[in-house]
């Protein structure tokens, strides 16, 4: 199971929520809400193996935590998708949801988020290129931190990666496939090159084979 938590919450207030696994990180989970400023942003906090991935945008923060296995890819697609059945689900709500009690949605969007995990830990939507493009683009708005013993200590949350370190990583590795692809596109147009010329040289042989000969020696003794 790759996505194991995944909730919607309103500031630190989790208005639904779905737990996949036996464990319990309600306590973890609460703790990085209210780490979470008002503003729009995307991080990823680290805790033992576990990665807490979220999105928080027009005051409603989207998190889900995953194995460490997912990568960040996945998950932040999840978290997407997540996002645009709440806001489907909130403009088609007669309710407001501007003051929420806790859990107010957990009976009607609880089993939205249930499905949606269900889906992504069964069968996960293809990697698409103009995804993985849109996502390489958004990468330098997420930041790596660590959550050491969080539960146990109430430590201060620390940067696992510097920004500028990641940022400088996640640059390099994407030069490093450019040229790849840009390899692997030279190569091929060689070869397409290559077997342009062979065909024509076929072609070209078997015209003058109709008039001289398979072994072109009528038009020599012709002439």
């Amino acid at each position: 199971m790759s996505l194991i938590h995944a909730l919607v919450a309103q500031g630190s207030t989790i208005l639904a929520e779905h737990q996949g696994g036996q464990r319990d990180f309600s306590q973890a989970t609460q703790t990085i809400l209210s780490k979470i400023p008002p503003n729009n942003s995307k991080l990823t906090y680290v805790w033992e193996q576990y990665l807490f991935h979220y999105v928080s945008e027009g005051g409603y923060t989207y998190l889900v935590m995953a194995d460490d296995s997912a990568g960040r890819r996945m998950p932040f697609t999840f978290l997407a998708e997540l996002q645009q059945k709440f806001i489907s689900f909130s403009a088609a709500s007669s309710s407001s949801l501007s003051t929420s009690p806790a859990y107010a949605l957990q009976g009607t969007f609880g089993p939205v988020i249930a499905q949606l995990m269900n889906t992504y830990n069964t069968t996960p939507p293809a990697d698409e290129l103009t995804r993985a493009q849109s996502e390489l683009a958004q990468v330098k708005d997420i930041m790596v931190q660590n959550v050491e013993q969080i539960l146990s200590r109430g430590e201060r949350i620390e940067l696992l990666v510097d920004k500028t370190d990641n940022m400088a990583s996640q640059a390099t590795a994407f030069r490093r496939g450019a040229r790849t692809v840009r390899r692997g596109m030279w190569w091929k147009n060689t070869r397409i090159m290559g077997l342009s010329g062979v065909v024509a040289l076929v072609f070209i042989w078997i015209i003058t084979a109709q008039f001289c000969g398979a072994g072109l020696n009528q038009c020599g003794a012709k002439s």
